[in-house]
């Protein structure tokens, strides 16, 4: 009876150890340096496009499948646009997303890793100092970037996002950014 209690206690303590090792979880936050990309013109007038700083903050898991080789779900908050300017007028059009980008992260080094992966996209906010309220409630796009571990629970990465679908129903705008990110893993 003892051996198998201690047998059960062993298996236990390693299944424990093992599950810490494949799955951790975090947060991060950073800075997004966002644009949109394509033909500035809303009905029928030009605009020219500058870039806003904004943000993004949210959770964070990575799934160890390979010993270089994981998996990195995301949920985030992400603000995302441009500012519009012509001889007349200027506008800021400041867009808030869910983001869930799912990024296949490939270890060159132990703590430095080649992020690429799949973005879906979901509109909760709007701001703009115009009364037009045009933005798509779902983009998609793609990610690439690099993840650096400074600790065992410390990151940074870097990351430039694309949209591929049209960011506007009036514009054929797409969401641009690059996003500057540190985190920690529990």
């Amino acid at each position: 009876m003892k051996k198998i209690l201690l047998a059960a206690v062993l298996f236990l303590a390693t299944s424990a150890t093992i599950q810490a090792q494949l799955l951790k979880i975090g947060v991060k936050a950073g800075v997004n340096f966002a644009s949109q990309t394509g033909d500035a013109s809303l009905n029928g007038v030009a605009f020219d496009k500058d870039g806003i700083t904004s943000y993004h903050a949210g959770l964070v898991a990575e799934v160890k499948l390979l010993e270089k080789f994981s998996i990195q779900p995301e949920l985030l908050y992400s603000t995302q646009g441009a500012t519009y300017k012509n001889a007349v007028q200027d506008f800021k059009n400041e867009l808030g997303y869910i983001s869930i980008p799912v990024m296949a992260k490939i270890y060159m080094t132990k703590s430095l890793s080649l992020e690429v992966g799949p973005q879906a996209s979901f509109l909760v906010s709007e701001k703009n100092n115009f009364d037009v309220k045009d933005a798509e409630t779902f983009e998609f796009g793609v990610n690439a970037g690099l993840g650096l571990k400074i600790t065992e629970g410390i990151f940074v990465q870097a990351r430039y996002g694309l949209g591929l679908t049209e960011a506007s129903k009036n514009a054929d705008v797409k969401n641009s950014v690059v996003q500057l990110s540190a985190g920690f893993m529990f």
